[in-house]
């Protein structure tokens, strides 16, 4: 809002320039070749004064392009650089994920075998068992 009220006062001052030293040529007592010679300078001059500000308006319209490339370009190796961290992260979680699961899968194995060694000696204890009282019980 702040560069479209800058505009519009630059517009109005050359604007405003303009037709006042038009308006004092055309007032002022000087012969018609006399007027038409300050008048031409006059343009001259606009015409110059109009050129500066179209530089002027080219050379800052060109360092805000600049500065919203560069401000892009930050924001994309941001935004890869977080890409590339949450990608590490979920891998990272993943193979934690997998160790974890692949630890589990162990002990059960372990507990599993344990279980049944511990089943069978019970059963063989137990077959000694029987086996001793029907002995004694003959």
């Amino acid at each position: 809002m702040g560069d479209m009220n800058t505009k519009d006062f630059l517009i109005g001052t050359l604007i405003g320039g303009i037709v006042g030293a038009t308006t004092a040529l055309f007032l002022a007592p000087k012969s018609g070749k006399e007027l038409r010679s300050d008048i031409s300078d006059q343009a001259s001059a606009a015409y110059e004064k109009g050129n500066e500000w179209v530089d002027i308006a080219r050379e800052k319209s060109n360092n805000i392009a600049k500065s919203v490339t560069d401000q892009s370009m930050q924001v994309v190796e941001k935004v890869k650089d977080l890409s590339a961290s949450v990608k590490k992260e979920a891998e990272d979680q993943v193979n934690e994920a997998a160790s974890l699961a692949e630890d589990l899968k162990q002990d059960a194995k372990e507990a599993s075998e344990t279980i049944s060694e511990t089943v069978k000696n019970e059963i063989e204890e137990a077959e000694k068992e029987v086996r001793a009282n029907a002995n004694t019980e003959s």
